[in-house]
């Protein structure tokens, strides 16, 4: 098994806001404030922001990944710092904070990139980065996640994602082929910033090999089920040259991905009460309520 650069929630916030300020302070920062955390804790110093993360990498890579990428004509944030700094278990990068501009994303451009990462060969990019197959995420181990949070599903429920799940019993069937692309691994409006310049990509700790309908997936059912703007797929389609739409890897992929959705957010909300309330806006729609509302990426 291989594991993606970072697939472990920060859970030790004040560990890492440790290691967040004595970065600030080595490298002459204004004080750091936490602006979000999830696989990561996120600090804004001014204009550069730090990550704070426990990868089952060197920090090193994805600095040296971001610069192969620019080196590819794909935009990306380009490391503020020559090195990370390990600080008590985490590893701290500091990358540039970029405003977001008014204008919606563009995201026949943001196709346009995504078909270039998959242009790349595997052995261009850093050697001690992770290549993972999505089959590794254990996010996707369905069966696994259903028992930890079965004493939170109610029966109806259960059967709707029981029932997406074995109408998609072998979408991992790619394992070992050569229809395998390296794939950012997560490609959504969270992980787009529109700037002056264009749309650049961000959150390159999903990387992995998979069909390239792994890359479309999430945009597939981004404005059904997140409530985003109509035609978001359709101009992603259209920049990266393809539409998956019909295609029986990337059909599987955007479906069990909202059934890993649903299960994450159950299993976050067992130890975080908060996380209920989405979680049963997640759950409606499982039960085949027909005014489900749309799902909230927080």
């Amino acid at each position: 098994m291989t594991r993606a650069y970072v697939d472990r929630r920060v859970s030790d916030l004040t560990g890492a806001s440790r290691a967040a300020e004595h970065a600030a302070e080595l490298w002459g920062l204004a004080t750091p404030v936490m602006i979000r955390h999830g696989m990561n804790a996120i600090f804004r110093c001014g204009d550069t922001v730090l990550r704070v993360a426990t990868p089952n990498a060197p920090a090193q890579a994805s600095i040296d990944l971001a610069t192969t990428l620019e080196g590819h004509g794909i935009s990306v944030l380009r490391s503020r710092r020559e090195r990370a700094i390990e600080v008590n278990g985490f590893a701290v990068t500091a990358w540039p904070f970029v405003e977001a501009v008014a204008a919606p994303i563009d995201w026949t451009e943001v196709g346009v990139a995504v078909r270039s990462v998959h242009d790349l060969s595997a052995s261009s990019l850093p050697e001690q980065l992770p290549q993972p197959s999505p089959t590794d995420f254990p996010w996707w181990d369905h069966e696994a996640l259903l028992a930890e949070v079965g004493g939170c599903l109610d029966p109806a429920a259960e059967a709707g994602i029981r029932a997406a799940v074995v109408r998609h019993r072998g979408w991992d069937d790619f394992v070992g082929s050569d229809a395998v692309v390296v794939c950012h691994g997560d490609v959504h409006p969270g992980n787009v910033i529109m700037g002056a310049d264009g749309p650049v990509l961000i959150d390159w700790d999903l990387l992995c090999r998979a069909p390239r309908g792994w890359d479309h997936a999430a945009l597939m059912t981004w404005t059904e089920r997140w409530g985003g703007d109509p035609g978001v797929y359709d101009r992603f389609a259209d920049g990266y040259g393809w539409s998956a739409r019909g295609d029986r890897h990337a059909e599987a992929f955007a479906e069990l991905r909202l059934v890993a959705a649903t299960l994450m957010r159950l299993k976050v909300a067992l130890a975080d009460p908060a996380a209920r309330p989405e979680a049963e806006r997640r759950l409606a729609y499982w039960r085949g309520d027909v005014d489900a509302p749309a799902w909230r990426a927080q």
